[in-house]
């Protein structure tokens, strides 16, 4: 076969994917619209009721959060495990992914299309430890009492959502993993900023220093930030005080700072803004 023939075959293919894409893209405009328009003030009052993060929100941010959520939820598989399925749980998983990335352009962690979601905290493997959670190659894995029970206590620096949350995006976004969904800003202009001053810490830590992290963070520095991503929405005033370079280099990472007015530090140009 001649080159020009392959040349041609391969704009082809190209052009089929983009068009599917484009398709694809225009469906979930649609049916994200419509969810909008009729139920954005159910949803919006399910959020204010669960969700501190976004009843700190101004109104244009809360709106803007809204419609990520359910691009998010329009996304993914949700697939409930020995327990019945109700509507809010798809959205406060959803809301708990977007507030994590927030403060990014790439916010559908496109790698992951199953979140997985058991009553109670599950046993996984031959690992006798009950899990609260886990995120694994086929999807993303979580308790909902577990989950309901982080964000009505929100201030112990412990939640299950953000914590599977944050390791969902490390799979993504991480050097090691080349997968769908990378955030280039996250990836390459703050990761490095993140891993030199993390890594202090976190050996640090497996020397014997106690702070506010706690010492699952010690576990392993995939669980070291995990951990720190909760603390950070959790406990944002303690953890910038006690580690202010941390603090900092997350919010440099996640393009947020809680303690400052208006949260982003750089403006996000959203894919979606259509919606």
């Amino acid at each position: 076969m001649g080159s020009g023939i392959i040349f041609c075959l391969i704009v082809a293919v190209a052009g089929g994917f983009a068009f599917a894409r484009y398709l694809r893209d225009r469906y979930l405009a649609q049916r994200v619209k419509e969810l909008y328009d009729a139920k954005h003030t159910a949803y919006d009052a399910i959020l204010q009721q669960y969700i501190p993060y976004y009843r700190h929100l101004d109104a244009v941010q809360k709106d803007r959060f809204l419609k990520r959520t359910l691009i998010f939820k329009a996304t993914k598989h949700f697939e409930f495990i020995e327990m019945k399925e109700e509507e809010h749980m798809s959205l406060l998983i959803s809301a708990a992914a977007v507030q994590l990335t927030f403060g990014l352009r790439h916010f559908l962690m496109d790698h992951f299309h199953k979140i997985y979601v058991m009553k109670r905290a599950y046993h996984f493997g031959l690992l006798s430890v009950p899990f609260q959670g886990h995120v694994s190659e086929d999807g993303i894995y979580l308790s909902w009492n577990n989950f309901l029970n982080s964000f009505a206590n929100y201030t112990d620096g412990d939640n299950v959502g953000l914590h599977e949350m944050a390791h969902a995006l490390a799979y993504v976004n991480f050097p090691e993993h080349e997968h769908d969904g990378e955030d280039e800003v996250f990836q390459y202009r703050w990761f490095k900023t993140f891993t030199g001053i993390g890594r202090e810490v976190f050996n640090r830590m497996q020397a014997g220093e106690m702070n506010l992290l706690g010492s699952y963070a010690a576990t392993n520095y995939q669980e070291f930030w995990a951990v720190c991503v909760e603390n950070f929405f959790e406990r944002p005033e303690a953890f910038k005080l006690q580690l202010p370079e941390l603090y900092n280099a997350i919010c440099k990472l996640l393009n947020q700072d809680l303690l400052k007015p208006g949260i982003f530090l750089e403006a996000v140009f959203d894919d979606y803004s259509q919606y």
